[in-house]
C-alpha cells in the first residue's frame, strides 16, 4: 500500500482538552469557538478567505491509536462500517469538520463550530461551497437512528 507524507500547517486552539468534552450524539450541534493559527509560511495562502462564510478543515484525530473497522457510535445503539461514522480510530486517523469562519487577523482564523481537540494538527482548508439542494442530501443511518430516538416507526 502506497503511503504518503504529509505534514501540518497549523494547528487548532479550542476548549477541548479530552475527547469526553466534545459533544457527541444525535442532535449534537458544534457552536464552540476556536481559532486555527496558520504557520506563517502559509499565511499568504489565506488571501480572500474572508469572502466565504463556512470552511472545510481537513486534519488529524492525533491522539487516536489503530482503527475498527466496525464500531457502535455514541449516535446509535447499533454497530456501523467506520466508513459510515465519523469514529476517530480510522484506517488513517484523518477528521474532517466544517466550521464557521468569523473573522481573520493576520495567520489565525477565527472559528465557530470546532469539534477538534486543542492542539489538533490541521492538513488542510477548503473553501465550503457544497451545491447539493438539501433535498438531495440523504443521511443514511443517521436518519432511522434519529427516528428511533423520537420514537417514530420505522418504514
Amino acid at each position: 500500500m502506497k503511503e504518503f507524507n504529509m505534514r501540518s500547517i497549523g494547528t487548532i486552539h479550542s476548549p477541548y482538552l479530552e475527547t469526553s468534552q466534545i459533544p457527541k450524539g444525535l442532535g449534537t450541534r458544534h457552536t464552540a469557538e476556536g481559532m486555527l493559527e496558520l504557520l506563517p509560511e502559509f499565511a499568504a495562502g489565506l488571501q480572500d478567505i474572508e469572502g466565504f462564510s463556512h470552511l472545510i478543515l481537513i486534519w488529524v484525530f492525533h491522539r487516536s491509536e489503530g482503527y475498527e473497522l466496525v464500531g457502535t457510535p455514541p449516535s446509535d445503539d447499533k454497530p456501523h462500517g467506520v466508513f459510515t461514522t465519523r469514529a476517530p480510530r480510522r484506517p488513517n486517523p484523518i477528521g474532517l469538520t466544517v466550521v464557521e469562519l468569523d473573522r481573520r487577523e493576520g495567520n489565525f482564523l477565527h472559528l465557530r463550530g470546532v469539534d477538534m481537540l486543542d492542539g489538533t494538527p490541521v492538513l488542510d482548508i477548503k473553501p465550503y461551497t457544497s451545491s447539493v439542494p438539501e433535498e438531495r442530501l440523504r443521511r443514511g443511518w443517521l436518519e432511522e437512528a434519529e427516528k428511533r430516538a423520537r420514537g417514530e416507526k420505522q418504514a
